[in-house]
């Protein structure tokens, strides 16, 4: 035990537990800023380059980079917290290559009609990853901590590996026609508007288009068969909804990431419970995200809008926070609250950052430029993170200096805002639903 002992004494990068927890807390935030940054950067690429590649790359590259960090690291007994911290800023940037091609290549392959359910599915990924990938940790923790970053960097590896060598990114690349270019219903044409359009006048939407007009004019002047051209950055930023809906998903990122990042210390730490326990228990509030993206998903589609669905889930939001910030020292009640919580935040999450930024990235004044997409989904994707960055200081600032009832009202703020910033969506899309009932009473 003496050798160890000394070793320990002398690579120990922090004299107490205190300090090396905030040097953790350190770390995420610097990840979140990086990751952040990295997704503006990786929906351009990602539209100019071949979206296969970036994700393989990105995949690969991050890989080596936690293997790096968690395991050669220990295998050459090398502690130095600046260097942690440059690779962790390499990894952030890195693996910011996955969201935005992911959600663009789904984009290519589903269409709008069914793409709400479809997503809301899909998304559960994150989720599923996670628990995943805790279970592997867990399972090789026993042998050294190096072998749990050895055993996750080789997995994300071999990922990388096979969506080099099987990911199909578009029908096209099978010879199959681009979703929505034939046997287009006027429900899915229908379908198309509702979170983008400006007004009911087309001449308004002209006006409010123009910005891509010289863009496509010129790309199907060289001709259908050529590359589409991907839009520029400030040209996707001015795309009807984005703004809104970035600034919203700040706000509720930063919610949904605070209950990833604080929820198992906020049971140990304000009910008393083993951190095994929390750990286990937090996974509800995973399960009811899950399901409420899938069925939202599913209510949107049924509707064809998206903000109305999102509207009601963030109000009774408001309520389920309020309820579970005075949930009772019970793990049944609190699992069952975490989950209805989960359910009406997680969802919207979900929807917001798969099913409406591949809506954004599809709308008909981009169809010349179908690579719009995943520089749509890293502008909203990226806000979110920035918000969720922000939000991880703010929440252990508040909670310092005001207890935990405070940091949720916070997330209530937060949660009114989101709203707030997408009510002139929800008045658009909820006047469109009327005029359709007027239309169809008229035509009945």
């Amino acid at each position: 035990m003496e050798p160890k002992q000394m070793l320990w004494n002398s690579s120990n990068l922090f004299p107490d537990a205190q300090e090396a927890t905030l040097f953790l807390g350190t770390l995420d935030t610097i990840f979140l800023f990086s990751y952040a940054v990295g997704l503006f950067i990786s929906g351009i690429v990602g539209d100019r380059l071949n979206m296969r590649w970036v994700l393989s790359f990105g995949m690969c590259s991050s890989a080596v980079v936690v293997f790096v960090f968690g395991t050669v690291t220990e295998w050459l007994h090398f502690y130095n917290k600046w260097f942690y911290c440059c690779l962790w800023i390499v990894n952030g940037l890195l693996q910011s290559t996955g969201w935005p091609c992911v959600v663009a290549v789904m984009g290519n392959w589903f269409g709008k009609a069914g793409r709400g359910f479809v997503f809301g599915l899909w998304s559960a990924c994150a989720s599923v990853g996670n628990i995943l990938g805790a279970f592997l940790a867990s399972s090789v923790l026993q042998y050294g901590y190096e072998f749990a970053f050895l055993v996750t960097a080789s997995v994300q590896f071999a990922g990388g590996v096979i969506v080099f060598f099987g990911l199909v990114i578009s029908p096209k690349e099978l010879g199959l026609p681009e979703v929505g270019e034939e046997g287009t219903s006027a429900a899915e044409e229908g379908v198309s508007e509702p979170l983008m359009a400006g007004d009911d006048n087309d001449d308004d939407d002209d006006q409010n288009y123009s910005i891509q007009a010289s863009e496509m004019s010129s790309s199907h002047s060289r001709g259908s068969t050529s590359q589409p051209e991907a839009i520029g950055f400030f040209q996707a930023c001015c795309l009807p909804g984005v703004i809104l809906y970035s600034l919203a998903y700040a706000c509720l990122k930063l919610v949904n990431y605070s209950f990833f990042f604080w929820l198992p210390f906020y049971l140990s730490n304000n009910f008393g419970w083993k951190e095994a326990e929390a750990d286990k228990l937090s996974i509800w509030y995973d399960v009811g995200g899950i399901i409420g993206g899938t069925i939202q998903g599913l209510i949107s589609d049924m509707l064809e809008k998206r903000a109305p669905v999102l509207a009601i889930s963030l109000i009774l939001a408001v309520g389920s926070l309020f309820g579970y910030s005075r949930s009772p020292n019970n793990k049944l009640i609190n699992a069952v609250i975490m989950a209805v919580t989960g359910f009406f935040i997680g969802g919207p999450s979900n929807m917001i950052s798969s099913a409406i930024s591949a809506d954004l990235g599809r709308q008909e004044m981009v169809k010349g430029s179908s690579e719009a997409l995943a520089t749509v989904t890293g502008i909203v994707d990226g806000t979110g993170s920035i918000g969720a960055a922000v939000g991880q200081y703010l929440v252990s600032l508040i909670q310092e200096s005001l207890g935990w009832m405070w940091v949720f009202y916070f997330f209530i703020l937060m949660t009114s805002l989101t709203v707030v910033f997408i009510t002139p969506l929800i008045v658009r899309e909820i006047r469109m639903l009327l005029a359709q009932r007027r239309l169809r009473r008229l035509a009945g």
